[in-house]
């Protein structure tokens, strides 16, 4: 997308929010969210491109509210002012038309904050000229399936009270896997803002390496306990949990969450152990859907001890606790885990002999109160006996509380490094954001098939 298309987008937008502010009826307040894009999808298998092509898009939720109750439309958003304002305007009469149906909403939020913000992030993406070549020149002798996403992702806001905030970054996720003729393959992604060679290759590389130590002999393990050292994007898997029915303050104060202990101080995890909220990579805006501005770091857990939960409007005027930003969801945006003191070249060693994990999938809460989470090992896993990887093994099904992995007596250490783990979802559109996180050597943990 073009600079002077960005800026026609923007003037549109903020031309449709003032428009509504004038159309508006003294007693209605409305928000105005926008989500856009302009993208480079490319989809790869066998080392080919299979299907390539570019996504402008761009849509618009309105939200109206009046008299205690609220509702919402969704219109396409195309940057043409005569389009845009007469779906805008069909939207308002459709809403208000609707509003004196519904039932009324106690907890009802209305815009009431005076913020503005615009925040603009430039990158450095791939050309669509030499995309391609960059990335399949590498891997040219390997059966290389995955997908390339990237270009400029726009949020905007506005309201009633005139709050206004827009935010566009450039960003881009490259989702990929490794296969061998057996079906075993490597998993591994890359994603920023800026395209970086030499460390594309070297996460290609070190695929290589592990798809040499795939082509050995499997390992049939028995379930049991096992030392573990969980691989960076591992790790992300188990983290993102935390976002279904952990960290939400609602979900504490409806006894639902998997965090209730350690809220209520009856247990408490590692002291090497902790997670806070980071929104000063540029990744993801920092307003939520009621343009509230989240603070740059929001310590949620440190060292081992639950500091916050996630607390949006609406959670805090039900429950009498003071918001902090959080989506309405109150899901984690841009998390991070502080790293520990394990080097990289310490792993293997330290791990001795156990069960090195790359990643997981099907996870799922099993005993969602303990914390218990279930899930399968998934592709390359190995097996370590004596600092050395020996085989690859068969998936695992594993259980196992949080309150072990991340507590004091089986959470060995974590790495002095992290990596950041991207959000590679594209439903509806381009997911933004990701995890920032190390790997971690644990104790102990338990496979159950």
């Amino acid at each position: 997308m073009k600079i002077v298309e960005l800026s026609t987008l923007e003037k549109t937008f903020n031309q449709l929010v003032e428009t509504l502010l004038i159309k508006k009826a003294e007693n209605e307040y409305f928000t105005v969210r926008l989500s856009s894009e302009s993208s480079q999808f490319t989809r790869f298998n066998c080392a080919k491109v299979r299907q390539t092509g570019c996504v402008d898009d761009g849509g618009i939720q309105l939200t109206l509210m009046a008299n205690q109750r609220s509702s919402s439309r969704q219109f396409p958003f195309t940057g043409n002012w005569d389009i845009d304002w007469e779906l805008a305007y069909t939207a308002l009469q459709e809403l208000r038309d609707e509003l004196p149906l519904l039932p009324i909403d106690p907890y009802l939020i209305l815009p009431s904050e005076n913020n503005t913000s615009r925040e603009v992030n430039t990158g450095k993406l791939l050309s669509p000229e030499i995309l391609v070549p960059s990335i399949l020149e590498p891997v040219n002798n390997l059966d290389f399936t995955g997908m390339y996403a990237g270009g400029i992702v726009i949020k905007g806001y506005g309201d009633s009270s005139g709050q206004k905030h827009w935010f566009t970054t450039d960003s881009f996720n490259l989702d990929y896997s490794l296969f061998m003729a057996s079906g075993q393959a490597v998993k591994g992604s890359f994603a920023g803002s800026e395209w970086n060679e030499n460390a594309y290759l070297a996460k290609i590389n070190d695929g290589k390496q592990q798809l040499e130590m795939l082509s050995r002999p499997v390992k049939e393990l028995p379930k049991g306990q096992y030392k573990t050292y969980f691989a960076p994007a591992a790790v992300a898997d188990l983290l993102a949990m935390l976002s279904w029915g952990a960290i939400s303050e609602a979900d504490i104060q409806q006894g639902n969450s998997a965090l209730a202990a350690l809220s209520l101080q009856e247990k408490q995890l590692s002291p090497k152990f902790t997670l806070k909220e980071n929104f000063q990579s540029g990744l993801v805006p920092r307003f939520n859907n009621l343009g509230e501005i989240a603070a740059p770091e929001l310590i949620l857990i440190e060292k081992g001890i639950l500091i916050n939960s996630l607390v949006n409007s609406r959670t805090a005027k039900e429950y009498h606790k003071p918001a902090n930003g959080a989506n309405s969801s109150e899901t984690l945006r841009s998390p991070e885990i502080s790293p520990g003191n394990l080097a990289f070249a310490e792993i293997l060693p330290s791990l001795d002999t156990g069960l090195y994990v790359s990643n997981l999938h099907y996870l799922n809460w099993s005993d969602r109160p303990s914390g218990r989470i279930t899930g399968m090992t998934r592709y390359a896993c190995f097996w370590v006996e004596n600092g050395e990887i020996v085989a690859p093994i068969e998936n695992l099904r594993f259980d196992e509380s949080l309150y072990r992995f991340w507590g004091a007596e089986n959470l060995i250490d974590l790495t002095n490094f992290q990596e950041f783990i991207p959000e590679v979802g594209t439903y509806e559109s381009r997911q933004l954001g990701g995890s920032l996180v190390p790997g971690m050597l644990v104790n102990d943990f338990t496979y159950t098939l």
